[in-house]
């Protein structure tokens, strides 16, 4: 298996068999041996220490695909991922066996335009952790590029690193729609990517904070992390107009800023109606692979609309926010699992049930 986990040789020989968790079908997961590649001039050899659980790796597992991306082979699953250096290349100048590091799972081009441009994440030749055909990172040890390897502060712990993945939606979805301390933001979805987005735009200096869900439950993880107001909403289309109004009510002045962490026609129809004339809403979550919302309306309001696609050089800052205690996410993890084969099992039961499980961990 080559970097990024796509198969380019037969691989080097390890001492220790290297087990991960395969995607081998649907509802299927096998922990089975996954050969490492040989170790090139800038990458590192990380035994992964957490692991995180993301919605897409349940999606695969449940349905075997996400979005656009379909599993057709056995795939190691896995992508939100902190660990140890335990083997360096000889270009490697940054790193030493024995840091702690948290991993940014996309390898791009390097060579598009997209990526000379620094919008990298839109690579179309991206190498994702646990997209496929690329295998992810729930394994005893990863080959990784030394470069997207990030050393952890010493007040910073591995399962935090691994909490910088969905942490750099947050953080990328801020700096998207250009949040700060004169935009009030409304945050659709207090699933994990809308807790960390709230968590981000609080370390963004936005002043109020209002998060709406159909889950009593997650809208108490929400108040007790800070939101300002939280407002229960139904699934049901028919009642945007009565939940916009008590929406706007709880956050007592003009929305600048919406989020949509769910992104579905539901989510999205309130995010528009709610947003304030010249604000801006930006759809976080893709709940929905095509949607019918009313545009022109918010056309002709002048509501902008952005999109977000995963992320870009969000690991500095995350760690930052980390080690300065601007962003808390140990109350986000709220399961934790070894890595054994009914462990394994049990853990993606666990985050499938969703309700009280925010974030599912594997300590390995």
């Amino acid at each position: 298996m080559g970097k990024g986990g796509m198969s380019h040789g037969d691989g080097s020989k390890e001492e220790e068999e290297n087990m991960a968790a395969w995607l081998v079908g649907l509802n299927t997961l096998k922990i089975q041996p996954f050969p490492l590649p040989s170790l090139g001039a800038h990458d590192v050899r990380v035994r992964m220490k957490a692991v995180g659980i993301c919605g897409s790796d349940v999606h695969y597992l449940k349905t075997m695909r996400c979005a656009d991306f379909v599993v057709k082979e056995p795939m190691v699953i896995g992508h939100e991922c902190a660990g140890i250096v335990e083997e360096v290349g000889e270009e490697v100048k940054h790193l030493v066996v024995g840091d702690r590091v948290a991993l940014e799972p996309g390898i791009s081009c390097w060579r598009c335009n997209l990526c000379k441009d620094g919008r990298y994440n839109l690579c179309p030749e991206m190498k994702f952790f646990a997209t496929p055909p690329v295998h992810g990172s729930l394994a005893n040890q990863v080959v990784h590029p030394a470069d997207l390897c990030f050393k952890l502060p010493e007040n910073v712990s591995l399962e935090e690193g691994a909490m910088c993945e969905p942490l750099s939606v947050g953080v990328h979805a801020c700096r998207r729609a250009g949040v700060g301390p004169e935009a009030n933001v409304l945050v659709m979805g207090a699933g994990p990517i809308g807790l960390v987005t709230m968590l981000a735009a609080r370390a963004f200096s936005v002043p109020r904070i209002v998060i709406v869900d159909v889950d009593d439950n997650r809208l108490s993880v929400a108040k007790q992390l800070g939101a300002d107001g939280i407002v229960k909403v139904t699934a049901n289309t028919e009642d945007v107009g009565f939940e916009v109004e008590q929406i706007q009510k709880a956050m007592g002045s003009n929305i600048d800023v919406t989020f949509d962490c769910a992104g579905f026609n539901k989510t999205m129809s309130t995010a528009l109606a709610a947003t304030r004339c010249g604000g801006k809403v930006c759809l976080v979550g893709m709940g929905h692979g095509v949607m019918t919302v009313p545009l022109t309306p918010a056309a002709a309001r002048e509501v902008d609309v952005v999109g977000v696609f995963r992320y870009k050089n969000t690991w500095p800052l995350c760690l930052e926010f980390l080690k300065s205690g601007k962003i808390y996410v140990k109350p986000l993890i709220t399961h934790r699992f070894g890595f054994s084969q009914k462990e394994v099992e049990d853990a993606f039961e666990t985050s499938a049930r969703g309700s009280d499980a925010i974030k599912v961990m594997f300590n390995l």
